[in-house]
């Protein structure tokens, strides 16, 4: 996935649930991207995270101690 891709779905859902206040948005965000990303997408959302999450809204940068972090695959 391409890196503007992964910021524009991670903000839009942040976005989405950013409406209920900043703490149930952390639990709710973290709790969709567990749910419905896939490992490869999320070890694509911690490599941006890891580099300074540089463009991500502040739920998903907050919501990231709630989000499984995948294993790295081996090469």
């Amino acid at each position: 996935m391409e890196h503007a891709d992964m910021l524009r779905m991670a903000n839009q859902i942040a976005s989405f649930f950013n409406g209920a206040g900043h703490e149930q948005a952390v639990k709710d965000s973290a709790e969709h991207i567990n749910k419905f990303w896939e490992p490869r997408m999320r070890r694509q959302l911690f490599a941006l995270l890891d580099a300074g999450g540089e463009g991500l809204d502040q739920t998903i940068r907050d919501a990231a101690a709630l989000i499984r972090r995948p294993r790295v695959e081996a090469a």
